[in-house]
């Protein structure tokens, strides 16, 4: 598909300013770009609730969750490629800012390079026979079943397509990982609903009956962080990287490459020693505010969270900094996508609709690759409880009006 070719976006004003002026200057500069933030401003009609069926239930009215922008963010991307101005939803002060922070030194590079490079997303049932030996051959059987389970996936969607089988015997057991590419949705209920129609298909084909059935027998990945998923995909798995000379190392960061690479290598020791799944800083900071801005399901960041950064000091002294996500379930349609203020967000981005999904992922990966950065630059520079105690201190006695 084509690339996207944004040139130069315009510059908000700092970050850092909290008044309403820089708030409806901010709103004004987006405007003046082409992009509408009446639903994310609180100016839009309201929604009728009729129109959040399937999306709510018992609904009263919606958590008002602050939403700053920061760029524009550069990309090189395969699909996202030119200056974003990025939506973060959050109440964690010092964070929008932070992002803000690496923005400003990734605009004198080439921009942050991305990659979408692969898609799948998981459902895994579960048969259990009365034995091994009737175990065994429903699992010798499956592969053969292969067509003619993908058929029974295309007549019952547009977009949802079988690609993997893949069965596991444990004792009287047989978990089965099913592979779906969904197109751009996110594909959560998708797949559950092709995976229920194959489980049908096979329980009136399969050579012996099993005693018992699941849909889903915790073998997916599905909301939480697996080292399966870590060392394949679900959703979409995404790379990105950038190099930092190191005059704009010390200018942005205030230490060298090779102090920052310290840092780092320290941290992935710690990493290490408390058992993460992956070695990362904190991509849960960066796809929980895009996530929640963009309409995506939110409890996927339990998985999407599990990745593994690298930060290096090249041969030429410059900063290599690269992150890769396997577990990014994101859509550009469907699900949360068509509220009101996802919408908006989404557009800012230029994501909404068919064929966008594996530009937001990797807008995704850029974004995350900035956290990482910020954050080890302020632990390299000594300034991370600094930024929280001058920039994430609000007055708990005093709540907003």
């Amino acid at each position: 598909m084509p690339r996207d070719d944004r040139s130069r976006a315009p510059r908000l004003p700092s970050a850092t300013d909290a008044s309403a002026e820089a708030a409806a200057r901010r709103r004004s500069v987006l405007g003046e770009a082409g992009h509408r933030l009446e639903h994310v401003a609180g100016t839009g009609p309201e929604i009728d609730p009729a129109a959040l069926a399937g999306r709510i239930e018992g609904f009263v009215g919606f958590a008002r969750v602050p939403l700053g922008v920061f760029g524009p963010l550069r990309l090189a991307g395969d699909r996202a490629r030119g200056e974003f101005h990025v939506p973060i939803a959050t109440s964690e002060g010092a964070m929008v800012a932070s992002f803000q922070h690496v923005a400003n030194a990734v605009a004198r590079t080439d921009g942050i390079a991305t990659r979408c490079t692969q898609d799948r997303v998981w459902r895994a049932p579960a048969f259990v026979f009365r034995g091994l030996e009737e175990a065994a051959a429903f699992a010798r059987w499956l592969p053969s079943r292969f067509d003619s389970l993908a058929e029974v996936t295309r007549d019952g969607s547009r977009h949802c397509r079988l690609r993997d089988l893949q069965p596991a015997v444990v004792g009287r057991e047989v978990y089965l990982r099913l592979g779906f590419t969904t197109g751009d949705a996110a594909g959560q209920n998708m797949v559950t609903l092709a995976t229920d129609a194959i489980c049908t298909r096979l329980l009136d084909e399969m050579p012996a009956k099993p005693e018992h059935w699941q849909l889903e027998a915790n073998y997916s990945g599905d909301k939480k962080a697996t080292a399966l998923a870590l060392a394949s995909v679900r959703g979409r798995r995404v790379s990105a990287e950038l190099r930092l000379d190191a005059k704009l190392c010390r200018r942005y960061f205030r230490v060298d490459p090779a102090g920052m690479a310290r840092v780092w290598d320290v941290a992935a020791a710690g990493a290490s020693l408390s058992g993460m799944v992956g070695v990362q800083g904190n991509y849960a900071n960066a796809l929980a505010g895009l996530f929640v801005a963009c309409g995506q399901d939110v409890a996927c960041v339990s998985e999407a969270a599990a990745g593994l950064s690298r930060i290096e000091r090249t041969d030429a002294d410059e900063l290599y900094v690269s992150v890769t996500l396997p577990n990014l379930i994101v859509g550009t349609v469907g699900g949360g996508t068509s509220l009101p203020t996802a919408g908006e967000c989404l557009d800012l981005l230029g994501c909404r609709g068919d064929g966008r999904a594996a530009k937001f992922a990797e807008i995704c990966g850029a974004v995350v690759l900035a956290g990482e950065l910020a954050l080890a630059g302020a632990l390299a520079a000594g300034g991370f409880a600094r930024a929280h105690a001058t920039m994430g201190r609000g007055d708990a006695s005093q709540p907003p009006a």
